[in-house]
């Protein structure tokens, strides 16, 4: 089931319907959906794929010609790709769509694909027309080192469509047998990767997929963390300890400085590069006039299963190789698990927002938004428009019932981030104090927001 990327499909759809052939990249990190989208995408179109492999070109053209049966056709064994590319598109009159997977295993070990790739694709002669789809999962390496590694060649290209990951609410539309609350949970632990979801058990509560499916050894979740660090990072020694630090509240330059015993140098080059996969992230506060009343650009894990990981797991290896997974689960995940997921039910409340302000649900339309994160406490969301009206969001999570007194912590955090507040939105797995409910009717600029809609 192809959830979520209508706008994905129409834009390649828009390219293949072009006049002649084209280049595009399709990038995104591993398990965010590339191969079920160019799955659905050319299902009804004539089309070949290759899944390029980490080695040498002469092996790769082997490789590729040796899938193709090319050596029965032509006699032989490592033809070059321009000879691979005539094979590939021979007797079609209709556009043909070419997947190459991890293409850019084909750039780092030699230097002849792309520009064989441009000559063949810009020669009418060879072909009648072809789309050309190179995907990679290294997204560091497509944003990073792509254009320079394949120079002129870049000006060949049409397009480059970056997946990001899914929305709770196809998290939602993916898990129809979950409540929302059981897809709160999932969304906070696997993030909007569709081929993470895809190992969950509905029939089974998230406790039991948990333990089945991330904390037995036999499961493919058990050993994904690791796997996808090793992939793209040498030095996996340093990354784990930044990672744990991380995972472990220490957010700041300083306190991984102190703790790590490395230099802020070497922290910072490491830390920009786990950016850079879109592992981390650095988080500045919302602009607002209390600005000396904000911390500054703190670090988080911004892969969600890798923050479970690291937070959960990678402390605790030596308990899970002694203890039964139930027991693991039930001693060192369940007692942390709410605060955890809190964290990312704020995303969810986001998300809310934004379709709300998409169809006019809101009282004004904010086109900026924000987290402030200050010194005494955080506002989970703050929205204005350019006349800086203004919307506050707080998100409860934690406790069964949303008490007055974290209302009353907003307005404080709002007076110390300087903020005339017009409308607040207040957002509570549970219920909501019945001083709130008083507070909201009274009010009218104070909307009471349950999980049964969003």
């Amino acid at each position: 089931m192809l959830l979520g990327r209508n706008g994905e499909l129409n834009q390649l759809n828009h390219y293949y319907e072009r006049e002649g052939s084209q280049i595009i990249v399709v990038y995104g990190q591993k398990h965010i959906g590339k191969t079920a989208l160019l799955k659905e995408f050319s299902g009804d179109k004539p089309a070949g794929y290759y899944m390029a492999r980490s080695c040498s070109e002469r092996e790769q053209v082997y490789q590729w010609s040796h899938e193709l049966g090319m050596k029965e056709l032509t006699g032989a064994l490592y033809p070059s790709y321009t000879d691979i590319l005539t094979t590939l598109v021979e007797g079609e009159d209709k556009k043909k769509v070419l997947v190459i997977d991890e293409f850019q295993n084909m750039l780092k070990t030699g230097s002849t694909f792309m520009a064989e790739l441009v000559s063949f694709v810009n020669n009418p002669q060879n072909h009648s027309n072809i789309l050309v789809i190179l995907v990679s999962s290294s997204v560091g390496f497509i944003e990073n080192s792509m254009l320079k590694k394949i120079g002129e060649a870049a000006y060949s290209l049409s397009g480059l469509l970056k997946l990001k990951e899914l929305k709770f609410q196809d998290c939602v539309d993916f898990f129809s047998g979950f409540t929302r609350q059981q897809c709160i949970e999932v969304y906070a632990i696997l993030g909007g990767l569709p081929g993470l979801w895809s190992n969950l058990d509905v029939s089974c509560s998230v406790k039991e997929n948990i333990i089945k499916n991330i904390l037995s050894p036999t499961s493919t979740l058990y050993y994904e963390a690791e796997r996808l660090l090793s992939e793209e990072l040498r030095e996996t020694a340093v990354y784990n300890t930044l990672l744990a630090a991380i995972a472990g509240g220490r957010h700041k330059l300083n306190d991984l400085y102190l703790h790590t015993g490395f230099s802020r140098a070497k922290i910072s080059v490491y830390l920009k590069n786990l950016m850079e996969l879109e592992i981390v992230e650095k988080v500045f506060s919302y602009d607002t006039e209390g600005n000396a009343n904000v911390q500054k650009g703190i670090y988080r894990i911004r892969s969600r299963f890798m923050h479970f990981y690291y937070k959960f797991l990678y402390p605790h290896m030596s308990e899970m190789e002694s203890r039964e997974t139930a027991d693991f689960y039930t001693s060192l995940i369940e007692p942390e698990l709410k605060p955890y997921v809190a964290e990312y039910f704020k995303s969810v409340c986001r998300e809310h927002m934004e379709r709300m302000n998409e169809t006019g649900g809101l009282p004004f339309v904010y086109d900026r938004a924000g987290e402030w994160v200050g010194k005494e406490g955080n506002i989970d969301m703050i929205a204005q428009d350019e006349d800086a009206h203004t919307m506050l969001v707080l998100c409860n999570y934690e406790k069964p019932l949303m008490p007055y007194e974290d209302y009353e912590r907003l307005l404080y955090c709002a007076s110390k981030a300087r903020l005339h507040v017009d409308y607040i939105f207040l957002y509570s797995i549970g219920r909501f104090d019945e001083k709130l409910y008083l507070e909201a009717k009274v009010k009218k600029n104070i909307a009471l927001v349950s999980m049964s809609e969003l």
